[in-house]
């Protein structure tokens, strides 16, 4: 039961995903398509409110428009979580953040992470949780796509790149609305809360006094796995009832965060004009997940040795930090799909995960090409690809090309600056609180699976996926800090590396395919890719996790 269980959800999700990839092709085409007879006089009258010019961008002003824009919702939304206590929509009269919690705090959900280090329910007032997390959560992941489909168009040598502004609206009106509303609705119908009134107070059978927290719940929780933010408007996130009610709305979530990440690769081949290229691209990273989601599975299937020496059943699986009513499949398909998309949300509890189970959702972060969040992975897999056609190029003395382009020294040292930046600012930062914090309150378990808990918090922060092993108490000034930098550098430096790489390849002149040209659409190739992700990966990251997750289960073996 519990592999038909997984495999009808993932059936679901690719069948959901091929409509998708076409109509998001068509949303990003350059030309006028029948959506505009729908959508175009809503964005017209958007982009004239606004004074925003629709002529085309190069690279350059792509990039300063994306930066602008961001740093204009990052000032906002600061100002609003900081005096978020002296402002309307306030019924339960939270105060206002700290300094550096709010920083954090606007630093995650700008950059499409979702990192909380703080509980929803009574860190946020409505107007924040509606004003900058609900705004944020859908510009951010508008932000990924535009900057996923500029990457596409220099890649496959469209006649521009596009113009930041209309990508971004387009997203938001013909994207993430349509579809938000519709699981907003289902979500409502099942019970999920959608509401202005303050916090309720109950009487319990004892007689004591509840409050039971509440809110515009619905409207979070749709855009937040639509578009892959994570956030939860409570502190333990969709293991909530409140946010994931029953096994109904479990799928449904599941399905929501997956669908626009394995729609893109899709969408990739049909803008190349080349299906089979997309399917490579989807099939790598499929391969990649079903590794992973075995890998959790079959770990928390067999129950925690530890557990099991001092007399508790096994029999159920790893049940520690779960929901019953999702049991161990459930969990660990929510567990590998929030961290293969970059998604962060959790419906059952990282930290309590057993070691050999956390080594996926760490790995799949850590290549940070498995379907990825909106955009991003799609991209990073690219990246992966041009670096095996650049490898396989070597081997055979020949100038690499992908999709008719030559691969040269520009594009491959931004390629390397992005492939090494993921780890610098994963393994830095983790090596300098080893180092600082260990001996702190914040870090629960000094042993081992305190090493876990302090990687894990950087690798989803460099990652934007915001989950974290909750055992760490994390809102302190070196946590807000590290991990806010983190997260910035994580989003932003890869982000123009990549968008100057498409600007360099779309004014490439393409080269006549011949006998000599190395196929991508091909077998061959995705063997190729699959090692080139894996190998850098594992020499990459192995030794931080053999000090981690894999000593842990060793120790308790």
């Amino acid at each position: 039961m519990d592999f038909l269980q997984i495999v009808v959800v993932l059936a679901i999700a690719v069948i959901l995903a091929v409509p998708l990839a076409k109509y998001l092709t068509s949303v990003y085409s350059l030309e006028i398509t029948k959506q505009d007879r729908i959508f175009g006089s809503m964005e017209r009258y958007i982009y004239k409110l606004s004074g925003i010019k629709t002529h085309d961008m190069t690279w350059q002003q792509y990039a300063k428009a994306l930066l602008l824009s961001n740093l204009v919702m990052f000032f906002i939304s600061y100002m609003i979580l900081r005096f978020q206590g002296e402002l309307p929509g306030n019924p339960s009269d939270v105060d206002g953040m700290e300094p550096l919690l709010a920083f954090n705090t606007a630093a995650s959900f700008l950059t499409n992470t979702n990192l909380q280090h703080y509980s929803g329910e009574s860190g946020l007032s409505y107007l924040s949780q509606m004003a900058v997390i609900i705004f944020l959560m859908f510009t951010t992941p508008a932000t990924g796509l535009s900057m996923c489909m500029a990457f596409f168009r220099g890649l496959t040598g469209q006649r521009n790149l596009g113009n930041f502004y209309v990508d971004l609206i387009r997203t938001i009106t013909r994207v993430l609305l349509p579809l938000s509303i519709l699981i907003g609705l289902i979500l409502v119908s099942q019970g999920v809360p959608q509401t202005f009134s303050p916090t309720a107070i109950a009487t319990t059978l004892e007689g004591a006094t509840q409050n039971i927290a509440r809110g515009p719940v619905a409207a979070l929780e749709s855009i937040k796995h639509i578009g892959t933010n994570g956030g939860g408007f409570f502190g333990v996130n969709s293991a909530h009832p409140f946010e994931n009610p029953n096994g109904f709305t479990n799928v449904l979530e599941i399905i929501s965060m997956f669908l626009i990440p394995a729609a893109l690769p899709l969408t990739f081949g049909y803008m190349a004009r080349n299906k089979k290229q997309g399917w490579i691209l989807f099939s790598a990273m499929g391969l990649m997940l079903l590794l992973f989601l075995g890998m959790t599975y079959f770990n928390e299937k067999n129950g925690n040795p530890s557990l099991e020496q001092i007399g508790l059943s096994q029999e159920n699986g790893s049940m520690e930090g779960k929901e019953v009513r999702f049991g161990v499949a459930q969990s660990a398909l929510f567990t590998s799909i929030t961290t293969a998309a970059t998604t962060g949300s959790v419906n059952n509890m990282h930290d309590t995960l057993t070691p050999l189970g956390s080594i996926a959702p760490l790995a799949m972060m850590m290549v940070n090409c498995v379907f990825g969040g909106e955009g991003v992975g799609t991209i990073n897999i690219l990246m992966y690809s041009i670096m095996a056609v650049f490898l396989a190029g070597l081997m055979v003395g020949r100038t690499p090309e992908f999709l008719g382009k030559k691969i040269e020294g520009q594009e491959m040292k931004l390629i390397a600056i992005a492939i090494l930046l993921h780890p610098l600012i994963i393994l830095v930062p983790s090596a300098i609180a080893l180092a600082t914090q260990m001996g702190s309150a914040a870090i629960s378990n000094p042993g081992f699976h305190g090493i876990s808990q302090v990687v894990y918090e950087f690798t989803s922060s460099a990652a934007n996926n915001g989950s974290g092993f909750e055992g760490l108490g994390d809102n302190t000034p070196f946590w807000n800090i590290s991990t806010g930098l983190v997260m910035l550098f994580g989003r932003y430096f890869s982000m123009f590396a990549m968008i100057a790489v498409a600007g360099s390849l779309l004014v490439k002149k393409r080269v006549p395919e011949t006998m000599g040209t190395f196929k991508t659409d091909n077998g061959t190739f995705l063997v190729i890719l699959l090692a080139t992700v894996l190998i850098i990966g594992a020499l990459t990251f192995f030794p931080i996790m053999a000090l981690g997750p894999i000593a842990e289960w060793l120790s308790i073996r």
